[in-house]
């Protein structure tokens, strides 16, 4: 049905201007007649403007594709009846990149928590096996700008339920849902939704394909076999933690979390035939990712860990079970259905410290739970929490771990990382 024909003089529209859809419009645009609708206004420029057409325009016109970016909720948009209208017609970059590169091997990671880190150690691993591999999706290129692409390369994809839920022919040789906690609930609803929006991937699977699961999960299980899944399901028990604890000697990732998320890795890796002193070689020299559990300073009893890519409780738990005499920086902007979920064990080990737009909510989270004080922004915080440990011998650790998105202050997750970084470099460390 399709075919790399399947792009050519055709009448597209493409809807969202951001990087997802910016390579779309790279790639589509030699061949075809391209129009771009962006809810935002301002980013029509000098080189794009003569691409962009009005509400009323785009009404009058019969696309045969209409590319959705991620970033779109069709239910939540300018063109929301118009979108309703044409559903048939919606695709995805993920689409379109399927149908040019079909044959190319595909490793698809999603999840709540871990895709970023998996997918590039994973890459890591792929690289050590000399194979030529690309990293894409939500922590690499959009896969459309890759270049020099060949029969054999391989893409390791990190894939959201925003990506998936549009795609309607995206195929990928394996298929991992990492976890599943309660996420995204603005756009999906309930966490069924966003379990089918996930579960999708396996479901447009072809025989003799790969899928991954964890084995105990509810909501997966729940959903899973609403329909018929061609693949070989693999689900993942966690059986391995003893066996990866005496392989894996490297701190950055033995929290509970990753130790996890190497069981699919181990498991994908084990389909590739590769060796297990090369999977842990490089595991044991992976460096971890910038802002997700970052240790950024470890001397005097003091451990600093920047986590700002955190912007769920599910997310943030392990950091909190894993550590003692925690000073934890919370809040932004919380996710609608999210909830604090930590064994009481745990509390007398954490002073909370609340920023941000959501104060009502976390302070709601932590009443009666855990101790915690609410403060105007990150920069107070760290000033108060210098005077607080000031005179403390015991090990202590200052954790920026927000379990909430950061728009309500900063432009995104790196950006408030940067800045952390910059508040500590400042404040707690200069006259340590």
């Amino acid at each position: 049905m399709f075919g790399k024909k399947t792009f050519i003089n055709k009448n597209i529209l493409i809807y969202g201007l951001g990087l997802s859809g910016k390579s779309c419009l790279q790639f589509l645009s030699d061949k075809n007649k391209i129009t771009i609708f962006d809810d935002n206004e301002y980013l029509k420029n000098k080189k794009n403007k003569n691409f962009f057409l009005d509400i009323k325009r785009i009404n009058k016109f019969k696309f045969d594709y209409i590319v959705l970016s991620p970033g779109i909720d069709i239910k939540q948009c300018k063109l929301t009846k118009y979108l309703l209208n044409n559903q048939n017609k919606i695709i995805t970059e993920l689409d379109i990149f399927h149908v040019i590169y079909s044959k190319n091997t595909k490793i698809t990671i999603t999840g709540t928590n871990g895709k970023s880190t998996t997918c590039q150690m994973l890459f890591k691993i792929f690289k050590s096996n000399n194979k030529d591999v690309r990293l894409v999706g939500n922590i690499g290129n959009p896969p459309l700008f890759e270049k020099n692409i060949k029969k054999e390369t391989i893409f390791i994809i990190e894939a959201s339920s925003y990506q998936i839920s549009y795609s309607n022919f995206f195929k990928t040789d394996h298929a991992a849902i990492l976890n599943l906690s309660t996420d995204h609930l603005e756009r999906h609803g309930n966490i069924n939704n966003y379990a089918k929006a996930k579960l999708k991937l396996f479901y447009n699977q072809e025989m003799y394909k790969q899928s991954y699961i964890e084995k105990n999960n509810k909501i997966i299980n729940k959903n899973i076999y609403l329909k018929k899944i061609k693949s070989k399901l693999n689900k993942i028990n966690y059986d391995k933690i003893k066996f990866f604890k005496r392989k894996i000697k490297n701190s950055n990732i033995l929290d509970k979390n990753n130790l996890n998320n190497i069981h699919f890795i181990y498991a994908i890796c084990k389909k590739f035939n590769f060796q297990d002193n090369v999977i842990f070689e490089s595991l044991n020299n992976f460096k971890g990712l910038k802002y997700r559990k970052q240790i950024i300073y470890d001397k005097n009893n003091l451990k600093i860990i920047n986590d700002s890519k955190s912007t769920s409780f599910s997310s943030t738990v392990g950091l909190l079970s894993e550590y003692k005499n925690i000073y934890w920086i919370v809040g932004g902007k919380y996710k609608k259905g999210d909830r604090f979920k930590l064994n009481k064990k745990y509390y007398k080990n954490i002073s909370a410290y609340i920023i941000g737009l959501s104060k009502s909510y976390f302070v709601k989270q932590f009443k009666n739970k855990i101790q915690f004080k609410y403060l105007k922004n990150l920069k107070k915080t760290i000033l108060i929490i210098k005077k607080e440990i000031k005179n403390q011998k015991n090990s202590k650790i200052i954790l920026f771990s927000p379990s909430a998105a950061s728009f309500d202050q900063f432009k995104n997750f790196e950006e408030r990382g940067v800045y952390f970084n910059k508040l500590v470099r400042q404040i707690i460390l200069k006259k340590l």
